[in-house]
């Protein structure tokens, strides 16, 4: 038999150039968009709340850019391409890819779960890793964090039971509790590393809420072991099949978003790529020598580990990539608002301890950049809110009666559409690639969920940002953080909790619209799409909480994903359960 001919050498990626065309364009978006800002601000001369209101507009204008640059580059890249994982790791199109050899092992990170529904996604994957004849590669760790003793003992009950079931099958399953939570996440991982690992090469991390499919950890295991300089693959998750409004209408438009958004970065980060903590490949030896954390000045640890994991393993050399690819990698989103908020805040107190680490020594330009980014991503939201205050008092003191109208207009229909432009691509691309968009209903369907999406982020990102800014105002006078565990499957939001936690954005957004009406002419109505959702975000957050309108969402199909059973006709809605919000 004639051997196949062997395959021609892939191209050069030139990182310089990718880089420096990536850099032009974000320019030129902002140059743009500069433009347009000074013709709103230039006319009538220029009062001290203009100037504020551009000094603040201006901190935001990196990630505005960053958004629509990686959006544009990603959207061009993705309608080019076949299939877009060959633009990144092209060994995974070149060969089929061959049974495992390397041993992994699937560490599932505990706190305070319920396991019944932690369980069955783990099942599925196993079988299916057996199914592919490579669950003797693999040996299944549950790595404890529970401090609970009630907690701990349902914990262990529920994992022993699933142990029993699967005796004697390939994949091994293993059991580990910390008596105490030293580093959170990243010291519960890295004390597994240190104390567990043996012959492992690999090790997959998953959350509690993570799904993955055997297909999905395959491809990640072949790409790891065709380059032996990869030290993390990290693969797209999207939202697994949601039972709240609140969650099905996030997710669609995350969804989205991150396909351009990460096809564009991963062209032009290309080995000095992100880490997202969990529904990712690791290689054991350079992770455990190169991204161990310590405390920060103080004392206190951090928080948001991934990233600086990623960036200290790109200054010691070793790869870090992103496969934009999203099929077979699913996670758990906030179930209502109060949850997405409080999520946003742990996130917003992890990201702000970057600050702590930029002088780090040996961090490379791209890393160093890589934290920038999970700065400005929560940096923002002050700024904004900054933004919006100096032009209610602008406009408030007669300083915006000059403002023409239509550069206006033009500013936030340019603005908005930058910030937007990763989920304004993933829907485009889906309606110029029908075969795309078939799994999801088709285009019709994709348009119907796109447009009720983009109206359920234009409430939402106002109560959002002020949420986020106010958080991170007052951050610095609060004392010190921890995660905590989250709320992760129940519905419903009582209407007292709602106002408990939204009390402030509501109470910023009534100072701010009784200025504009003071401020007389038209003022209120350009400030309405900005301050009219922080008046109605304690309705907000009952109603996309509330299973009757999931319900309602499901029987139409309404922003629905591949993954998605369609509902049965005579489905009755689920039990309603409430959360409160006061922890």
């Amino acid at each position: 038999m004639t051997p196949p001919a062997p395959l021609p050498p892939l191209p050069p990626e030139r990182p310089g150039l990718r880089r420096l065309a990536f850099l032009l364009l974000c320019l030129a978006l902002g140059l743009g968009l500069l433009l347009l800002m000074l013709r709103v601000l230039a006319p009538g001369g220029w009062t001290a709340w203009e100037w504020v209101l551009l000094a603040a507009w201006l901190g935001t204008l990196p990630w505005s850019c960053l958004c629509a640059g990686n959006a544009l580059l990603g959207l061009a890249l993705r309608l080019r391409a076949a299939e877009p994982a060959a633009l990144v790791v092209p060994q995974l199109l070149r060969a089929a890819p061959p049974p495992p050899r390397a041993a992994t092992a699937i560490l599932v990170c505990l706190r305070n779960e319920a396991m019944e529904a932690v369980l069955p996604p783990l099942a599925r994957l196993l079988d299916g890793l057996e199914a592919a004849g490579a669950g003797h590669r693999f040996t299944l760790w549950f790595l404890s964090d529970t401090q609970e003793p009630g907690l701990a003992a349902r914990e262990e009950a529920g994992i022993a039971g699933f142990a029993r079931l699967r005796a004697g099958r390939p994949v091994a399953v293993r059991y580990r509790r910390r008596t105490r939570n030293t580093g959170f996440k990243a010291g519960n991982v890295m004390d597994f590393l240190d104390h567990h690992a043996g012959d492992q090469e690999f090790f997959l991390c998953l959350d509690a809420d993570s799904e993955m499919s055997a297909e999905a950890v395959l491809r990640l295991v072949a790409a790891m072991e065709a380059d032996p300089r990869l030290a993390i693959l990290q693969q797209l998750i999207v939202g697994r099949p949601a039972r709240s409004a609140f969650t099905r209408l996030f997710q669609f438009g995350m969804r989205a978003g991150m396909r351009s958004w990460a096809t564009g970065q991963a062209w032009w980060q290309l080995d000095q790529g992100p880490y997202w903590g969990h529904n990712a490949l690791l290689r054991v030896a350079p992770f455990r020598a190169h991204a161990r954390l310590e405390a920060l000045p103080g004392g206190s640890p951090i928080l948001s580990h991934d990233q600086i994991e990623a960036v200290r393993l790109h200054a010691a050399g070793w790869k870090v990539r992103c496969l934009p690819i999203e099929e077979g990698s699913l996670e758990g989103n906030p179930p209502t608002l109060p949850d997405f908020i409080l999520r946003d805040r742990r996130w917003g107190a992890g990201n702000m301890q970057y600050w702590h680490l930029l002088r780090l020594p040996g961090l490379t330009a791209m890393g160093r950049w890589q934290l920038v980014q999970a700065i400005l991503l929560f940096l923002s939201a002050p700024l904004w809110l900054l933004v919006l205050v100096a032009a209610v008092l602008n406009a408030a003191t007669g300083g915006g009666a000059a403002t023409p109208a239509g550069p206006l207009a033009a500013l936030l229909l340019a603005n908005g559409a930058a910030i937007h432009a990763p989920k304004l691509a993933g829907y485009l691309e889906l309606m110029l690639r029908p075969e795309r968009a078939a799994p999801y209903g088709g285009r019709r369907a994709v348009l119907r969920g796109a447009l009720a999406e983009i109206g359920f982020t234009t409430l939402l990102d106002p109560v959002s940002l002020a949420s986020k800014a106010l958080f991170l105002l007052a951050l610095p006078f609060a004392g010190r953080a921890g995660w905590q565990p989250q709320n992760r499957d129940a519905l419903g939001v009582r209407w007292a909790d709602a106002a408990r936690l939204l009390r402030a954005p509501t109470l910023l957004g009534a100072v701010l619209m009784a200025a504009l009406v003071a401020a007389g002419g038209t003022a209120w109505a350009w400030g309405l799409p900005f301050v009219a959702p922080l008046l109605l975000g304690i309705p907000f957050a009952v109603l996309t909480a509330d299973p009757r309108l999931s319900c309602r969402l499901r029987r139409i199909g309404l922003a629905r994903t591949p993954e998605e059973e369609p509902p049965r006709p005579d489905q009755p809605p689920g039990k309603r359960k409430r959360i409160s919000t006061s922890s």
